[in-house]
């Protein structure tokens, strides 16, 4: 038995503006508990940088960390814990998204840090120097000695040849060593300017206050230079791909593929996370039931939708139990995409779907924090605030038919590259020749 939930969710209310030097402003009041979320939205990621200087939007991401000309060095975190608050930051292939949470009454104080940030931020050969060492800590940990830390890395490459989604945002540390003082003040000046970024503050405010505030600390940041964008035009697939990678940290082997598909803003994109719900989403999603319960030849079986601004990777992939053949994997894998292409998921499995993802959505607004990075990214990348109370009525309007036309449009094998991802020491696994 099937049971509809009738998800509901209260728009959104935001007033937005733009100062004079072009820094555009997303305020949304909600006073139901006293608290504040601060926050700025840079349109720059990996995806801005030269090929043979990867990984300067994520170094940034910590080396504006590092103080400005009112902050001394090491002081940021700790006027933020000492008022109460917490902050991070993240970084992808097309933002960068720097936060405070706080109580109500240190708004002044989240206002003064970012403005800060942004206006001087200290960038000298002993921060950078700092900053190279702590990224290049991260790697180790995060990338280089993690059980499949390499295997994004290593699909992205093959999937995109003349985008920049070609390297992943931790970037080369070659690449970091290699740079200049000089290059990198040239793109913190290109790029964390007013007119590169949203800044969002959701929470406990008064508007008006709030607006003010803002004017005094961010008005007289000056305006940088516009920034022209070209996205480079892969050529479709057409052949499938077959190529082999390995890993010192595995004793496990993956078989994975994925397949190139349309940027998030694309309506394609969100009934691709559908179908990707289907497979693996659960224990009861296809590909776990039929590959780890039933037949009991996979460890791990898993596909998502990684949808980026420009491009998506949409990616299956299995571990072996067994030392069950890859290519058995694979084999599997494909029939259950395939039923995807050729059959509607049944009523059940679709009220199912529809449930899980309008109780996501609305779950994701529930704090003041997901509510700000909602409206930045909406304003960022669909050029449309209002995306927040508009995408539940776009998930609704998803269909049967929808899923299985994407299935059939984007997961072909002749528009895919297949990875044979393998332990390094191990002899015994062998994958086909690369095409």
């Amino acid at each position: 038995m099937t049971i509809t939930i009738s998800a509901t969710a209260q728009k959104v209310a935001y007033t937005e503006y733009d100062l004079k030097n072009g820094l555009h402003i997303i305020l949304h009041q909600d006073k139901t508990a006293p608290v504040v979320a601060v926050s700025v939205m840079y349109h720059v990621g990996s995806k801005d940088e030269q090929q043979n200087r990867t990984g300067f939007a994520h170094f940034f991401e910590h080396l504006l960390f590092e103080g400005s000309d009112n902050i001394k060095k090491g002081e940021f975190m700790k006027i933020v814990s000492s008022n109460g608050g917490q902050n991070n930051a993240n970084t992808s292939q097309d933002r960068t998204f720097y936060y405070e949470v706080f109580p109500s009454n240190q708004l002044a104080t989240g206002i003064w840090l970012e403005s800060e940030r942004m206006m001087h931020p200290v960038i000298n050969e002993i921060g950078v120097k700092t900053q190279n060492e702590v990224v290049k800590e991260e790697k180790r940990l995060r990338v280089d000695n993690q059980p499949y830390g390499n295997f994004l890395s290593e699909i992205m490459k093959r999937l995109f040849t003349k985008h920049p989604y070609n390297w992943v945002p931790i970037g080369s540390m070659a690449d970091l060593d290699a740079a200049t003082l000089d290059e990198f003040k040239a793109f913190n000046k290109k790029y964390y300017t007013p007119n590169n970024a949203v800044l969002v503050i959701a929470g406990d405010i008064d508007i008006a206050k709030t607006k003010t505030l803002i004017e005094n600390y961010f008005g007289d940041i000056p305006a940088g230079v516009a920034i022209t964008r070209t996205t480079a035009k892969e050529d479709p697939i057409t052949t499938e791909i077959i190529d082999t990678a390995y890993d010192n940290n595995i004793q496990i082997p993956a078989i994975l593929a994925a397949y190139r598909v349309p940027g998030e803003t694309d309506k394609d994109s969100k009934v691709l996370e559908m179908a990707s719900a289907v497979l693996s989403q659960g224990n009861s999603s296809r590909m776990f039931k039929k590959m780890v319960d039933d037949k009991k030849n996979s460890l791990q079986v898993g596909s998502f939708n990684y949808s980026l601004e420009d491009y998506g990777a949409y990616i299956i992939y299995a571990l072996p139990n067994n030392e069950t053949p890859l290519d058995t994997l694979l084999k599997d894998m494909d029939e259950e995409v395939a039923k995807l292409q050729n059959d509607l998921i049944s009523e059940a499995e679709f009220t199912k779907l529809q449930n899980q993802f309008e109780n996501d959505f609305i779950s994701k607004n529930t704090r003041m924090l997901g509510v700000a990075e909602n409206l930045a990214s909406g304003y960022t990348f669909y050029k449309n605030t209002n995306n927040i109370n508009t995408e539940l009525e776009d998930i609704r309007k998803i269909t049967r038919q929808d899923i299985r036309d994407v299935a059939k449009k984007y997961l072909n094998k002749n528009q895919r590259v297949v990875l044979y991802y393998l332990p390094k020491q191990n002899p015994t696994v062998t994958a086909p020749p690369a095409k």
